[in-house]
């Protein structure tokens, strides 16, 4: 596992968590960070893979 896959997972989980609280206290604000922050780890969860790809087919 890449490090930006590591980083990546744990940005989504935070913004996953802002997303529910903003949604249950009615912030669109939060929610909207939360949803954001997901997108953004998410992204560079893939990114991480591609690397780790990318550095599994150097190896051969």
């Amino acid at each position: 596992m890449h490090k930006d896959e590591a980083k990546g997972a744990a940005k989504d989980a935070v913004g996953a968590v802002k997303q529910a609280v903003g949604k249950a206290t009615g912030d669109e604000r939060l929610q909207a960070e939360g949803a954001a922050e997901r997108v953004e780890g998410k992204v560079q969860k893939g990114v991480g893979a591609l690397k780790e790809a990318a550095r599994d087919v150097l190896k051969k």
